[in-house]
């Protein structure tokens, strides 16, 4: 078995996927490449330092050689002496449509994005932010802050004289598209939404306790290595299948601190779908070793930062009336993967109205590695306003007796996500992963295909995913009788042990045996990663 240092395991992987890929001559000629490429994005940083003395390091051109299904070169822009670097493709004179990625992934998220938006005739910006991707890297986390991040992206918008701008933002690429936009309405031609919102915490509210001693480095427990490869389903329309509790604070923590925290684990867990290997090392380029992460360690951290700072952009979104459509993840199971996350959107922004709104299948949190091409055909149905591409998801606004402000006050005021509780973990195993097999060339345990509501997960939903009513669940579940040989039905009172169990009381922060990661990975603890070497 191939072996290799915790802090080298991107390097390793390059080496093995440059092996894989282009083989050897049997002179050596194609090891001496590798070689050569490994040291450069190995190699000891170089601590750079701005006029103002910010210091930063650049991630070597060297890491980013090769990947997979990202042809594409980087451009760049220079705010304050740091480089914001994005991509852009297509149409020179076409239409932009600007991608912001969230946390902890970079612009390679929306490969599978990209051809089609650019076969469509649209000019395609994707953006990395500071301290991610190609983006310079300060080193230190006190460089990082909510207010820059979304300033710098008003600057980049600026630098590069956009306007009538096509937006799609997802996870932290929303939370700061959604400032921008609402602060500046006219800057923007039409607003697509996955998987995210805009937070209207009051302002003195601390929402987690801050992370103590955040430049230490701890030997923590990640859930991503008892996780299957594939999802199984969080949700029956718009019902949790599983109880959830406020964990994100232990999700800061582990982000800030846990020496094993590495951006592909996090990006398999939170996708439907298995990451081939050879884009989780992509996913990784960026952070050759830990003193280019100070950016995505921060990133969970800045939820304390926005209380009090949105009222305006929140005025100037609600009032909106350009096109805005939410296409969101069906199978997130954090708290942005919510059906009221999304009528949240719907219910408070004017041009939301009369939009096909839609809840994608077998995508999850980072549903453009799931269904990409998928949302980019809908991104372009909704520019031409073509209405042969119809939405699948129809909110509930005043039908629950809720006016606009009313539910995004309901919604923001309790801004703390929470995750499925390890107590329901062996009713969750037995439900979608139950007996597993280890495959021997992976070591990751695959889901119980057995299980007729892993088969058959989407069918189950209510047509327009609304949230059914307990009697409705089982008889969903009743109906999804799929059978192949070991396989067994769904019992309606097992199911209603899951869908009504009360949550038990937060596990400790003390110990890495305690931490539970939540908010955008509430349930991850149902799937498989390795990330050992």
């Amino acid at each position: 078995m191939f072996h290799c240092r915790p802090d080298l395991q991107t390097a390793c992987l390059l080496a093995i996927l440059f092996t894989a890929t282009y083989g050897c001559d049997g002179n050596g000629r194609n090891d001496d490449v590798l070689e050569t490429a490994t040291k450069a994005c190995d190699s000891e940083p170089e601590v750079r330092t701005t006029g103002d003395g910010v210091e930063f390091v650049r991630s070597p051109d060297s890491c980013f050689e090769s990947l997979s299904d990202w042809p594409y070169e980087p451009e760049y822009v220079e705010l304050d002496g740091l480089r914001q670097a994005y991509v852009d493709e297509g149409e020179a004179n076409g239409q932009v449509v600007l991608l912001l990625h969230g946390q902890p992934s970079w612009s390679y998220l929306y490969r599978k994005m990209i051809p089609v938006l650019t076969e469509a005739g649209y000019r395609v910006i994707a953006m990395d932010h500071l301290g991610m991707g190609r983006s310079d890297k300060p080193t230190h986390i006190e460089n990082y802050s909510y207010l820059d991040h979304s300033e710098r992206l008003l600057r980049f918008i600026d630098a590069l004289g956009l306007d009538d701008v096509t937006l799609f933002g997802q996870d932290w690429g929303g939370i700061l598209g959604l400032r921008v936009a609402g602060m500046n309405p006219d800057r923007f031609a039409r607003i697509a939404i996955g998987n995210s919102t805009l937070h209207d915490t009051p302002a003195g509210e601390q929402l987690y306790p801050p992370v103590e001693n955040p430049n230490e480095i701890e030997t923590l427990e990640s859930r991503f290595e008892n996780i299957p490869a594939r999802q199984p389903l969080f949700y029956l329309g718009c019902q949790r299948r599983f109880p959830y509790v406020n964990n994100f604070a232990n999700w800061m923590i582990y982000a800030m601190k846990a020496e094993s925290f590495r951006p592909s684990e996090v990006l398999e867990a939170a996708t439907y779908f298995d990451l081939p290997d050879a884009d989780e090392a992509a996913y990784d380029a960026p952070f050759p070793s830990r003193i280019y992460m100070a950016g995505v360690r921060t990133f969970p951290s800045l939820i304390n930062e926005v209380a009090g700072q949105n009222a305006e952009a929140w005025s100037g979104l609600s009032t909106f009336d350009r096109p805005f459509v939410t296409l969101w993840g069906a199978n997130d199971p954090g708290n942005l993967g919510d059906c009221d996350r999304q009528d949240l959107l719907i219910c408070a922004v004017e041009g939301a109205d009369g939009q096909p709104h839609a809840r994608i299948p077998q995508a999850s949190h980072f549903l453009q590695d799931d269904q990409g091409a998928e949302i980019a055909r809908r991104l372009v149905a909704f520019i031409q306003n073509d209405p042969s591409v119809a939405g699948s998801y129809e909110a509930s606004c005043e039908g629950n007796g809720l006016s606009k402000a009313g539910l995004r006050s309901e919604i923001t005021s309790n801004e703390k996500p929470g995750m499925p509780s390890v107590s329901h973990r062996d009713e969750a195993e037995r439900l979608c992963i139950g007996p597993r097999a280890v495959d021997p060339r992976t070591n990751r345990r695959d889901a119980n295909q057995s299980n007729p509501i892993c088969l058959n997960e989407h069918a189950a939903m209510a047509p327009n995913h609304r949230r059914p009513a307990t009697d409705d669940v089982q008889a969903a579940l009743a109906r999804s009788k799929i059978r192949d040989p070991g396989s067994f039905p769904l019992a309606p009172a097992a199911a209603d042990r899951v869908l009504k169990s009360p949550p038990p009381a937060v596990p400790s922060m003390g110990t890495g045996a305690g931490l539970a990661l939540a908010g955008m990975l509430v349930g991850l603890a149902y799937r498989g990663l390795l990330r050992r070497s």
